[in-house]
């Protein structure tokens, strides 16, 4: 299956791994990646609050260069997976907002005729790919693990531009993929609360007190580690564990993982070629659990 990919920007920056990881898992899933490398940020959220011509702008122009090429766009980050979504809406309702776009991206050779559908990987596993083939792709079942899921915010707010409203599963897609890998889904309140991220420049504390809480409760119902969508949840719940522990006064040493690591551990791919010796807390004892064959 060939799908216009978008990995935004964190993903080629801060979270390398997950760029790697989600590159290594399309061969066994089937998935031609066609890269936008052209593609601008989406703004995050920030641009579409600030600036909202510009962020229709930016977004129509991502949109446009998917369209061209006949093909899904499939994201790897909730964020993304929003707020392109949330311009998609808005810009196939309002023709005169989308004749905007079009005036402005017409520079760049492109036009948005409104037949783009943005996918998170996460829902093209269900909904394009499918559960046999990603049954047939695993090598290592992942039993014995404990996983406890975190989708984030844009992944599931706001309903309607998210398609959720006609797709309802899409809420549980993470808890239905830990249980086909071989693993069990822990069950808690904070797998769809927000991890903090988008206020620790000005309430640092707060967003660390977030994301650590989460952690520690997932930690609680016995969760060996946390897997994300989000790789901005991932820079926060990994990236900022150390700090949010401080924080705290509380140990939380939980690893957590991309969805595509997960994956690919199951497809039988090392550690090291998913990356899992890159995160800032240790993935080691996890990885213990599982009887890995490479």
């Amino acid at each position: 299956m060939r799908v216009a990919f978008y990995p935004g920007c964190v993903s080629k920056g801060a979270c390398p791994e997950l760029y790697v990881a989600a590159k290594a898992i399309a061969g066994p899933l089937g998935l031609e990646l066609e890269e936008l490398g052209e593609a601008p940020c989406t703004g995050a959220g920030v641009i579409s609050e600030q600036n909202p011509e510009l962020a229709d702008a930016l977004n129509g122009l991502t949109l446009a260069m998917a369209e061209s090429k006949g093909a899904h766009l499939m994201t790897i980050c909730s964020t993304c997976q929003g707020v392109l979504s949330n311009h998609n809406h808005h810009l196939k309702k309002d023709g005169a907002r989308l004749d905007k776009v079009n005036a402005t991206i017409g520079d760049q050779g492109y036009r948005y005729g409104g037949t783009t559908e943005v996918k998170h990987m996460l829902w093209m596993l269900f909904e394009d790919i499918g559960i046999e083939r990603i049954k047939a792709a695993i090598k290592v079942k992942l039993t014995g693990l404990k996983i406890a899921p975190f989708y984030g915010c844009y992944i599931l707010r706001p309903a309607e531009y998210l398609g959720l409203l006609e797709r309802p599963e899409r809420k549980t897609y993470l808890e239905q993929l830990i249980g086909i890998l071989g693993a069990e889904a822990v069950e808690y309140s904070g797998a769809t609360k927000c991890c903090g991220f988008p206020m620790l420049t000005f309430n640092r504390d707060k967003s660390l007190a977030m994301a650590g809480n989460h952690i520690i409760e997932a930690k609680e119902k016995g969760a060996d580690l946390l897997v994300t969508p989000c790789p901005l949840c991932h820079l926060n719940l990994d990236g900022q564990q150390p700090d949010a522990a401080r924080v705290l006064k509380k140990p939380i040493d939980v690893p957590i993982f991309h969805l595509p690591q997960l994956l690919g551990l199951a497809f039988g791919l090392s550690p090291e070629e998913l990356r899992l010796d890159h995160h800032v807390v240790s993935t080691k004892g996890a990885l213990g659990k599982v009887e890995l064959k490479v």
